[in-house]
């Protein structure tokens, strides 16, 4: 029976059943080099303090490192009943070092101590996501670029609207990748304060430097309040709640992925390498990876109703609860990154079906906004150059007709202000051309924004 470091307290030893239940190590123990960190970070300030004496310092930061060694190399057996990755590192640290081991505790709690690693965790976990959404920006603006000549049927409601660039719409899920960027960003910020050396929730009556210790691990400052400090999970639902954000915005360029690959649409085809087969439909080459994406999304939100429920009737300080954090922080991790470097991988090899983009331009009468503005620039009113336009797909409607089958005096039978001009606004590429409003999806505009964007990129891997 391993002893516990409140045996004291007890004259029972712990149920077995309530070792296995109350464990979590077998999930936090990820956190293991983040736990190191910080108790090496916290006995350099206990040495400062005079707690411990150089010999001491030198055998905890020498033990704490082979045992990092140790883990890292898969030489090391975690122990469920001593509950968690700190007991785990402190128990074999003792075991290795001797009495030396049992003082690094000295001035903390495991309140502060898991608020640290898992603060450490974030930390540099946002900062790879980061740069794997960087990657993946990346991407879209290379696909958006090679594809600078492709005009697509813009749609709301899933239905026609205007034409558009297909760069420009790619572009669109840049500019949602790049808020994803600000977040992830405003979150560290968040995440960056250390909460060591608020112990148990009231402070230290020890000396204790929390500026010296923040200092070490990298943190902006230590928290302002020693309570706050240790009952806080707001850093971690912010990050699962951007990550949710982020995977929804992925969520929706794998639906698009998934309706232009269809035979329906037709517009692209997945690479071989990104795409799966039927067990018993030979013909079949099924979107699975961008379905996934959009399927784990619902992880990810599943989640943040996990932390946001886990902590809305807590009271202040620390409950055991809060041990349930872990499991949809790391899920939240893994399957972000994960879901972002699949996509940044399928990108790159999409095959745009120019011809097949061309026939559903054709389809939904994509110019009619262009007629009715048509008819504004020769002097009528927009209502009524709007029902005068409807008419007119009411009447190519009926006969089966496109806008570009029409001849001026089909024109002339619905407004005599039409004129031969008409025509070029009836063209797809040249109302594209047309929407030079900043932001919009002329060719000028979009290899501008392009431009931009790699700009806004460089920026962001000098600050990686």
């Amino acid at each position: 029976m391993a002893d516990k470091p409140w045996s004291g307290r007890f004259g029972d030893a712990t149920h077995e059943k309530v070792e296995h239940f109350t464990e979590s190590v077998s999930l936090d123990k990820r956190l293991y080099r983040d736990d190191i960190q910080g108790s090496i970070a916290h006995a350099r300030m206990l040495a400062k303090i005079g707690i411990l004496n150089p010999d001491e310092l030198a055998k905890i930061i020498q033990g704490l490192e082979s045992i990092a060694r140790d883990i890292e190399e898969d030489k090391f057996s975690f122990d469920e009943r001593l509950e968690d990755v700190h007991m785990n590192i402190e128990a074999e640290l003792t075991r290795r070092i001797g009495d030396a081991g049992k003082k690094l505790h000295t001035a903390r709690s495991r309140n502060d101590q898991v608020a640290c690693d898992l603060r450490l965790f974030l930390r540099r976990e946002i900062q790879a996501i980061g740069r794997l959404l960087t990657g993946l920006m990346e991407v879209i603006v290379k696909v958006a670029e090679d594809n600078l000549d492709i005009v697509m049927p813009g749609m709301t409601h899933l239905q026609h609207a205007q034409p558009v660039l297909l760069s420009h719409h790619l572009m669109a899920y840049f500019e949602m990748f790049a808020r994803d960027q600000e977040r992830f960003a405003d979150v560290l910020r968040r995440v960056n304060i250390s909460p060591l050396g608020s112990a148990a929730l009231a402070g230290s009556s020890y000396p204790v430097d929390r500026w010296m210790t923040a200092m070490e691990l990298g943190f902006e400052k230590p928290s302002r309040n020693s309570i706050d400090a240790v009952s806080d999970r707001d850093f971690a639902i912010e990050f699962v709640a951007s990550s949710a954000i982020c995977m929804m915005h992925m969520s929706r360029l794998a639906e698009e992925l998934i309706l232009w690959n269809s035979q329906e649409f037709g517009f692209i085809e997945l690479p071989d390498s990104y795409a799966t087969g039927s067990s018993i439909m030979p013909q079949k080459k099924n979107p699975d990876v961008p379905e996934l994406v959009r399927g784990k999304t619902g992880k990810v939100y599943g989640n943040l109703v996990t932390l946001l429920t886990i902590m809305k009737g807590l009271p202040l300080a620390y409950n055991r609860d809060m041990q349930e954090d872990k499991g949809p922080v790391f899920d939240t991790v893994d399957t972000t990154k994960s879901c972002i470097e699949i996509m940044a991988g399928l990108l790159p090899g999409l095959k745009v079906n120019k011809d097949a983009i061309m026939v559903a331009l054709g389809k939904g009468f994509i110019t009619a906004t262009d007629v009715a503005d048509y008819l504004v620039r020769k002097g009528e009113t927009f209502r009524e150059a709007h029902r005068i336009t409807g008419e007119i797909v009411s009447y190519l409607v009926s006969t089966g007709k496109t806008l570009d089958t029409l001849g001026m005096d089909d024109f002339k039978r619905f407004s005599p202000r039409f004129e031969e001009d008409v025509f070029n606004y009836v063209d797809p590429i040249s109302s594209v051309d047309s929407r030079t409003t900043y932001g919009g999806t002329a060719r000028k505009n979009v290899f501008e924004a392009i431009q931009k964007a790699r700009s806004f990129l460089n920026d962001l891997n000098h600050e990686i």
